[in-house]
């Protein structure tokens, strides 16, 4: 008798598998192309490094919100997780820099990321209510290591920008030099933020409202849509 042949893959299945390898090699694509360019990057660009015609990419993403959301969502997890572990630290400063650290790293080499951070731009629901939830969870590390009497208590969560802005710079400035420079510079202003380095200030804190306006002039230039 004949041993029967092997049947062969249903056309759905083979579409669903071609599918989720597209969609892959788009979010690798976009990924990289983020962290080089910003979250500018030219579409085009991203579909021809996945293989890909840019009917393609707009299949899976209708818009570059679509695909900047996606592709950060590894990364906005990663900071939400490093902001819930700061809360819940046995030792309150040691939780507060192991956030600023791990925020710092998170953007270190990627533009995109960078640009999220620390621009006010119109982006998702999903992304804002991150970026909120995220704002949240610092501000309570904060005031956990003040309370703890290790963090300067002038200190606000609007001086927390400086860090993001800063860093920024210097990472963009070091990438090719030395791509760890930043720890040093996080660590100089870490000791400025300890309660013991204090001295008064010569300017008030920025408003909530006047942080919002200087993120917002940041991310003039910039724009999620497409």
């Amino acid at each position: 008798m004949e041993a029967a042949s092997a049947s062969p893959a249903s056309p759905t299945r083979t579409l669903r598998r071609d599918a989720q390898r597209n969609r892959a090699a788009l979010l690798a694509a976009a990924a990289d192309a983020f962290a080089r360019e910003g979250l500018e990057a030219p579409l085009e660009g991203i579909a021809k490094a996945a293989g890909l015609a840019i009917g393609t990419l707009y299949r899976h993403f209708n818009t570059r919100l679509d695909l900047v959301q996606a592709a950060f969502e590894e990364k906005f997890d990663a900071w939400a997780a490093a902001a819930e572990e700061a809360v819940a630290a046995d030792d309150p400063w040691a939780g507060f820099v192991r956030y600023l650290e791990a925020m710092c790293e998170l953007q270190a080499d990627d533009r995109g990321m960078n640009d999220l951070a620390s621009m006010r731009l119109p982006v998702s629901g999903y992304i804002e209510e991150q970026l909120m939830r995220i704002r949240g969870l610092a501000r309570q590390a904060m005031q956990r290591a003040q309370d703890q009497g290790m963090l300067r208590a002038d200190l606000t969560p609007e001086d927390l920008a400086f860090v993001i802005w800063s860093h920024s710079r210097i990472a963009a400035a070091t990438r090719d030099v030395r791509p760890d420079a930043w720890r040093r510079h996080l660590y100089l202003m870490l000791d400025a933020f300890r309660a013991d380095r204090a001295h008064p200030l010569p300017v008030p804190p920025l408003t909530e409202s006047e942080l919002w306006n200087a993120m917002t002039n940041l991310g003039s230039g910039a724009s999620c849509a497409e």
